[in-house]
């Protein structure tokens, strides 16, 4: 099985983080995407002050993923040394699961500091890279809007995402936006970007209001 890898802290997961992985499930590219709930992403350690307890973004992740059937949750790395170097996650993906290809699901501003990730070189030479362009050009080789590039050893090619339901799959959305939200409003911006569930599960527990 063709699985592409979507780390991220998820803090909180929203509906640009599904959308994007169900668009790229729909391109054929890959049989599913794991979302991959990271304890501690090793360039973010000065920006953990609101993160949430890792079996809370889980949680929040599982219920944003139910009855998708090609996006699946994954604590993988929560049983990995801390902090979390995605070269070692792949290397024991590849272990644990010898019957599946791994790539890596990135975004466009990840792929641009692509180059201080631990291992770069190394991952760029035993995976694909899936780089999702958002609004604006993807570098090396520079591409248009709401587009998947897959960078694999030395060749790429584009493939556009086109439309998926009423709109292009360009997200300008972040998690930092939504935990502002619901810290000080609007709460209308957080309740449109979260799944039901999330959201009910957000205000339940009280989180990000402090």
């Amino acid at each position: 099985m063709k699985v592409a890898i979507y780390g991220g802290s998820f803090n909180p997961i929203h509906k640009g983080h599904t959308g994007l992985a169900q668009a790229v499930c729909k391109t054929g590219l890959i049989d599913e995407v794991w979302l991959m709930v990271s304890p501690l992403n090793p360039l973010k350690r000065d920006q953990q002050t609101d993160l949430q307890p890792t079996d809370v973004r889980l949680h929040m992740a599982r219920l944003a993923t139910e009855g998708i059937p090609c996006l699946q949750v994954s604590d993988f790395e929560t049983h990995l040394p801390v902090p979390s170097y995605t070269y070692n996650t792949l290397q024991e993906l590849r272990r644990t699961y010898p019957e599946h290809t791994f790539s890596l699901l990135v975004g466009e501003d990840n792929w641009e500091r692509f180059c201080h990730w631990y291992k770069a070189d190394e991952i760029l030479a035993q995976h694909d890279i899936i780089v999702y362009g958002r609004n604006r050009p993807i570098p090396s080789p520079p591409q248009g809007e709401g587009v998947i590039s897959v960078f694999s050893k030395g060749s790429s090619h584009t493939l556009p995402l086109g439309r998926v339901g009423e709109g292009p799959v360009l997200y300008e959305v972040s998690s930092t936006q939504i935990r502002e939200a619901l810290r000080s409003g609007p709460l209308a911006f957080a309740r449109r970007w979260l799944h039901p569930a999330v959201y009910r599960y957000v205000r339940q527990q009280r989180l990000y209001q402090s």
